[in-house]
């Protein structure tokens, strides 16, 4: 076999173990074992290990993947043609607030009370540092007043939550997006869409 094949053979398995860990972590928080991750993603316990070397390891590498994935789903959602403060910050309300599961449930698990247990990870609590400057960097950047990044940036945390837990219909979801794109501008400008 090639190096090239070996090499895209582990990325596919990483990237499967990810997927499998991501739910299972959701359900079980820091009570996850390597053993139910191993079983929901088809692979043994130490082929596991290979790729990620302890079970701390691997909880780090899944609040990063949903990190990552969740800043793809708000720059997808980033409209280039709004060429007025709040870009970012409406860019991050359009994913939490458009149902997708993949960013509300990578929002949820690094955010969500009942995780708390995670956090007593090191590597962990540096992840979510690291991110929390980051994004707090990209509003901030974004030209609105820090009271309002955080009213809205938190209420639309909080409908991707409820949605989560399936509190929010349809129509209750359009009605907080609509609002929260609203209040993501500095009132000189028309709410976008």
């Amino acid at each position: 076999m090639t190096e090239g094949r070996q090499t895209r053979n582990a990325e596919r398995t990483r990237r499967a173990v990810l997927d499998a860990a991501t739910p299972v972590l959701l359900e079980r928080g820091d009570a996850i074992t390597l053993a139910q991750v191993a079983s929901a993603a088809g692979v043994s316990k130490s082929g596991l290990i290979h790729h990620f070397g302890s079970r701390e390891q691997l909880v780090i590498a899944v609040v990063e993947d949903m990190y990552e994935r969740f800043g793809e789903a708000v720059l997808g959602h980033l409209d280039l043609s709004e060429n007025y403060p709040g870009k970012m910050l409406r860019a991050y309300v359009r994913a939490l607030c458009a149902g997708s599961a993949d960013a509300v449930a990578a929002r949820d698990v690094t955010s969500a009370p009942i995780w708390n247990g995670l956090y007593a990870i090191p590597g962990v609590a540096a992840v979510v540092r690291e991110r929390g400057v980051w994004w707090s960097e990209q509003f901030a950047a974004d030209g609105l007043s820090a009271e309002r990044i955080q009213l809205v940036r938190r209420a639309a945390e909080g409908v991707a939550l409820a949605v989560l837990h399936g509190e929010e219909d349809e129509a209750s979801i359009a009605t907080a997006r609509r609002l929260l794109l609203d209040l993501a501008t500095d009132g000189t400008f028309p709410a976008p869409i």
